[in-house]
């Protein structure tokens, strides 16, 4: 057994310690950004290939005291890096540093990249080169106070990289927290679900995959399949498994739809659904979300719409789409449940709705809340209160 640390978007730690359970981590303990497990390789490889909110899984490798540049050293060398790579594979290290002998981060990566070359040249003479983009070898520095951690990462590049998606809307929402706030919800992955403003689908990508049973990770490549201790037989074994459920799953694909107003957003959705896999199996239309129809009555409704933040809209602009969301709400998905994500408690009142449930999540650097509204199947919407969020 190993411990692992992964990270995940602030605010849905608590989703990612359930699917970890699910998975059979032991030790699972939620932390600030991420969750604590334990396990072994197999395992990591699993989480790698199924957990839907992680951002990366990491394998702690050596921890300790660290008062100086020689602490930090010693620390390194007391790993046999050998086992995972060998010097014609590549390597990088990242570190998080707080309250520190170092000032920066810099230094202290250097640190550890330099112990690590030093032992591959002092036990046979030629060292790893180091590659930014796509090393064989992620490391990991975590430095706080005079507590060092060294982890090596699983996934190298982060999870919610899932493959499908070159082109990015201009306003994103990263896979691994679309994922993560609809197993926050309690739509039951076979009930119609919408979503009026879907930008380039992820939610709706992150619906499908989620309803089938398909691993987020079945369409990349992972650092960790490059080590030389991997286990191979356990990784293609996992890999299979994934594939068998995924193809089994595509039959319980419930009625998803999707909708923009942009007709670029549009093209970069259809261009997102085909590589998922998911071309011609989810409805998508172009138009204001007023005048959303989905093909079949809604009883999920999932919405990041824009809250003023990262787009550099006029606030009439703003308020009108929290109307236009609204009006769609109130028109064409009575009896529904919606959550929406907001990242400005003043556009939430528009909605004419009161929520009866709020999730506190980040949204990249944005504090939002992810909220839960009940929509009457009466047709008379609620009067607009200022402040009725």
């Amino acid at each position: 057994m190993t411990a692992f640390y992964a990270t995940c978007t602030l605010g849905l730690e608590d989703v990612l310690a359930a699917e970890l359970q699910a998975l059979g981590a032991g030790e699972v303990h939620a932390r600030k950004g991420g969750c604590g497990f334990t396990g072994d390789l197999p395992l990591g490889y699993a989480a790698c290939l199924w957990l839907r909110t992680a951002v990366r899984v990491q394998q702690e490798l050596a921890r300790g005291r660290v008062r100086d540049r020689d602490d930090l050293y010693r620390l390194t060398q007391t790993v046999d890096w050998r086992r995972s790579i060998t010097h014609l594979q590549t390597l990088a290290v990242d570190a998080a540093v707080r309250d520190s002998f170092a000032n920066d981060t810099r230094f202290p990566a250097l640190v550890v990249k330099d112990a690590v070359c030093d032992q591959f040249r002092d036990r046979g003479g030629k060292r790893p080169d180091v590659d930014r983009e796509r090393p064989d070898l992620p490391i990991k520095l975590v430095l706080q106070g005079e507590d060092a951690i060294l982890y090596r990462d699983f996934g190298g590049a982060p999870l919610h990289k899932r493959g499908y998606r070159e082109i990015q809307h201009k306003s994103p929402l990263a896979e691994a927290t679309a994922a993560g706030l609809l197993l926050a919800t309690d739509w039951d992955r076979r009930s119609p679900l919408c979503d009026p403003m879907c930008g380039s689908a992820t939610f709706l990508i992150e619906a499908a995959w989620l309803a089938t049973d398909r691993a987020p990770g079945l369409l990349r490549t992972f650092a960790c399949e490059r080590w030389r201790d991997a286990d191979a037989t356990a990784w293609r074994n996992l890999r299979d498994q994934a594939e068998r459920r995924a193809a089994a799953g595509l039959g319980h694909l419930p009625p998803l739809a999707g909708n923009d107003r942009h007709p670029g957003a549009i093209a970069i959705a259809q261009q997102a659904l085909s590589a998922a896999g998911l071309a011609g199996r989810i409805a998508l239309t172009q138009g204001d979300a007023r005048d959303f129809v989905p093909g079949v009555p809604p009883r999920a409704v999932v919405i990041n719409p824009p809250y003023g933040e990262r787009l550099d809209a006029p606030t009439e602009e703003l308020v009108a789409s929290w109307r236009a969301i609204g009006e769609f709400l109130h028109a064409r998905a009575r009896g529904a449940t919606a959550w929406v994500l907001s990242g400005n408690p003043e556009l939430t009142r528009h909605l004419g709705l009161r929520a009866s449930r709020r999730l506190p999540v980040h949204n990249g650097p944005i504090e939002c809340r992810w909220l839960r509204y009940e929509i009457d199947d009466r047709a008379a919407p609620t009067p607009i209160v200022p402040g009725s969020v």
